[in-house]
This record gives structure tokens, C-alpha cells and sequence, in this order.
């Protein structure tokens, strides 16, 4: 793709974490530099374990990832959300809904939620397994370029 191409779709997970909406601002301001539209991801699944409290109705796991992708996007641009920015709930295991949502995508972008004895170096498993087989490129946020609590327009610009 050269710079004179328009991008199409950036597509970005969402978990609720503030790396994951630090990325969505990051996305975002990608977006509005390409011209391309901001695909914002969470997914839901229902542990095996809890199958039955949840066909009773007594656990809403979709209710709470609805929840969690409507914070990130208040948290990432308060009121104001740009047009070219669009949130889904999808149901599925994290890596195989992003690694779907990759195909046809210009890039794909993730916040590092890795934890290990080497900060810095350790890339969780969903990150992982969308770096090896990812149809797109893909960008890892590392949480240690957003300062906890930084509000929107305090994030560092990536551009």
C-alpha cells in the first residue's frame, strides 16, 4: 500500500483495560490520518462451567462486554465519538473473533496486557497468537506508553 492509497478498516480489541482504550485513541487518530474507519471489537463467551447459571438468566456475560466496549468508547472519546469510529459485540473467544475481524483489515491494534517476570518483553496469549496469524498487520500497544488514568486528549499522539 502506498501513502497515496486510502486505508479502509483498523480494527481494534476491546477488554476493558486502559491499554485496550488507550489503543482505540491510537486507532482512531491512525484513522482519521488514512482516511479509515475504526472497527472497535469486544467479545463474549460463556465459560463451559457456567453454561447452566447462564441459560438460567442468572449471569449476563453479553450484558457485561456490552458494558465494558461502552466504557472504553466514553473513556476514549467522552461524548463525542467520531463518525468514523463504530463499536460491535461479538460472541467468541477473543483470539478467533480478532483474528476474523482481521481479514479484509488494514491493521489490527491491541493493547498489551502480557504479565510475566520480564516487563516489557512478555506479549499475552491473545496478542500472540494475533501477531503469528493475523490477516493484516498488527500493532501492540505497550501499556507503559500511557500512563495509568491518563484522560483522552492527555494521551501521547502516535503519529
Amino acid at each position: 500500500m502506498n501513502a497515496m492509497q486510502s486505508w479502509g478498516r483498523i480494527v481494534v480489541g476491546i477488554d476493558g483495560s486502559a491499554v485496550s482504550v488507550a489503543a482505540l485513541v491510537a486507532a482512531a487518530r491512525i484513522a482519521r490520518a488514512t482516511g479509515a474507519r475504526v472497527d472497535a471489537v469486544a467479545c463474549w463467551s460463556v465459560p463451559a462451567a457456567l453454561a447452566l447459571p447462564y441459560a438460567l438468566g442468572t449471569v449476563d456475560f453479553e450484558g457485561g462486554a456490552r458494558k465494558v466496549l461502552e466504557n472504553a468508547v466514553v473513556a476514549a472519546f467522552g461524548g463525542d465519538t467520531p463518525d468514523h469510529v463504530t463499536a460491535r459485540l461479538v460472541q467468541g473467544l477473543p483470539r478467533q473473533v480478532l483474528l476474523e475481524a482481521s481479514d479484509g483489515a488494514d491493521m489490527l491494534v491491541l493493547g498489551r496486557r502480557g504479565h510475566g517476570g520480564f516487563p516489557g518483553l512478555v506479549v499475552g496469549s491473545v496478542s500472540q497468537a494475533c501477531i503469528a496469524h493475523a490477516r493484516c498487520p498488527v500493532l501492540v500497544m505497550n501499556p507503559e506508553d500511557f500512563p495509568e488514568g491518563a484522560a483522552r486528549n492527555g494521551l501521547p499522539d502516535p503519529l
